[in-house]
């Protein structure tokens, strides 16, 4: 087993060397599975399935893949018909209780890539159901955005840039019209009726949702719209009505909670006695090299975001900005070098774009500028990355229904996990919005735990209690959620990889150049 310390160390050089900004992915099921083939006379509603088996980390089960076929619009009597993937697992056990849906995290990634434990499984068939726009026959690419995404001119969150995004939000949705895809089909409402599709043709009665981050969005519309199909509801970093948009405020607030950390650390606080200071100065005056390194402040802003959903990760950036306070700015180029390798690729845009506006787009706010105060400290710079273009651009998607825009009371049995400083998706939002909308609800807080990989990574064990323990009771088993604190340790700082890897190339470039004038020479 691996002590603490090995866990923490393995995670950091993972995210380290390639600097993971999609943060909200977890593992993958095989890559290696094939679907079968709908026939060409499917009907809506039809599922084929083919039996197989299904790998986790430690087991084999038997399994079903299935390819469901199902209306792009079902507004529409003539929509045409896509398909999606389908893989349900079967319990190990001999009667099992109701089976979980997983309702990963998004917008704009696959619902196909997980593997879930054993424990779930000696009681519960598992079922994935592809999300339509990302799994399946119609995908919403849009390598318009992901080219607009790496950024014009010296500053990623500029005008300029912001502009171009817009213009190839355009360009992608009229270029998916033209293909025959109807944005309008590409919502949460729908894929709440892909999953209903797929439990009648899989033959349940009612079912639990897991759900993480997006996917607790679709959960908790899932329960309003077909309350009698929920049994039990796990949320993990939690979404409610509204939260699509990062605000720079709670953005601060979370920053400030960080802060207060860092500053009961004697070894911390001997660095910088305040970080919230250290933070708004650098980010408020950017060096823009390092040695002949361009350094993008909107690229740094950004990645400084998707790095604080989680510990290890926070805790990298904070040694950046002081080290650049310092005068060391190398950790900031790296972080703005990593950006055009990670970030517009992370997503599938258009699918991303879809849910987002359908569902939580206001058109009386400007985000261009609400995004960006003067005042706060990193701003909201994902905010305004996806947001700000919306003033300039266009993408054809309807607003959901009104009444699933906004709270509304659910009985269905719900248990809520969120870590206290979630930039993702606040604890506060859950606790004071949407659990009191929950007549049986409960909410566990994991004090100074990030978004969704915190959850799983830091007290794995616990998760595992607190999830399992509540499908088969309905009451969550806290007894192993004791308190981990807070490390701003880091082992290989975002400096030392830049400097190591500038090492390296030089090293490699005078190899090259001598060898060339070796052969000159000779």
């Amino acid at each position: 087993m691996k002590t603490r310390e090995e866990d923490r160390g393995l995670c950091n050089s993972q995210i380290v060397v390639i600097l993971i900004l999609a943060v909200m992915m977890f593992g993958c099921a095989s890559s290696m599975i094939t679907y079968p083939d709908a026939p060409f006379d499917a009907k809506a509603n039809d599922l084929v399935l083919k039996a197989g088996t299904f790998e986790t980390e430690s087991n084999k089960y038997n399994a079903d893949f299935g390819t469901l076929v199902v209306p792009e619009n079902r507004n529409k009597v003539d929509a045409r018909l896509i398909k999606l993937p389908v893989i349900r697992i079967h319990a190990s056990g001999n009667k099992p209780a109701e089976p979980i849906f997983r309702l990963t995290g998004g917008p704009g990634l696959s619902n196909m890539k997980w593997r879930p434990s054993d424990s779930l499984l000696s009681n519960h068939d598992v079922v994935l159901v592809g999300y339509r726009g990302v799994d399946g026959s119609s995908v919403l690419d849009c390598p318009e955005v992901e080219k607009a995404l790496k950024g014009e001119g010296g500053d990623l969150l500029g005008e300029k840039t912001l502009r171009n995004i817009a213009e190839a939000w355009t360009d992608c949705a009229s270029r998916l019209i033209k293909e025959g895809i109807d944005i309008d089909g590409y919502t949460m409402m729908e894929v709440i009726e892909d999953m209903e599709s797929a439990r009648t043709a899989l033959g349940y009665e009612r079912i639990d949702l897991y759900s993480v981050s997006y996917g607790t969005r679709v959960a908790y519309l899932y329960a309003l719209k077909h309350p009698d199909r929920i049994y039990r509801s796990v949320m993990i970093g939690v979404n409610p009505p509204g939260h699509m948009v990062w605000e720079p405020g709670r953005i601060d607030a979370q920053l400030q909670y960080y802060a207060d950390l860092w500053a009961r650390d004697s070894v911390m606080s001997a660095r910088t006695p305040d970080l919230l200071a250290t933070m708004r100065n650098v980010a408020h005056n950017m060096p823009r090299r390092w040695l002949f390194f361009n350094i993008n402040p909107g690229k740094v802003r950004t990645t400084t975001f998707l790095l604080l959903y989680h510990r290890n990760t926070s805790a990298l950036v904070f040694d950046a900005y002081v080290a650049a306070e310092k005068g060391d700015p190398s950790g900031l180029a790296l972080m703005s070098m990593a950006y055009n390798f990670t970030a517009p690729s992370a997503m599938t845009w258009g699918d991303l774009l879809s849910k987002g506006v359908s569902a939580d787009f206001d058109s009386s706010r400007d985000y261009f500028t609400e995004m960006d105060p003067p005042d706060a400290i990193i701003g909201s710079p994902m905010g305004k990355l996806l947001w700000g273009p919306v003033r300039f651009g266009f993408w054809p998607v309807k607003p959901i229904p009104e009444e699933f825009r906004k709270l509304q009371p659910s009985d269905v049995q719900t248990l809520l996990i969120s870590g206290s400083i979630d930039f993702a998706s606040p604890a506060e939002a859950a606790t004071k919005e949407l659990l009191p909308y929950l007549t049986r609800g409960k909410q566990v807080i994991l004090s100074e735990m990030g978004h969704i990989d915190d959850v799983w990574s830091v007290r794995p064990e616990a998760t595992q209690r607190l999830m399992t323990s509540f499908f088969n009771t309905g009451i969550p088993d806290t007894s192993l959620c004791t308190y981990v604190p807070m490390d701003f340790n880091v082992g290989w700082s975002f400096q030392k990889i830049a400097k190591a890897g500038f090492g390296i190339a030089a090293g490699g470039a005078a190899i090259i150049v001598g060898g060339l004038a070796w052969l000159v020479l000779r």
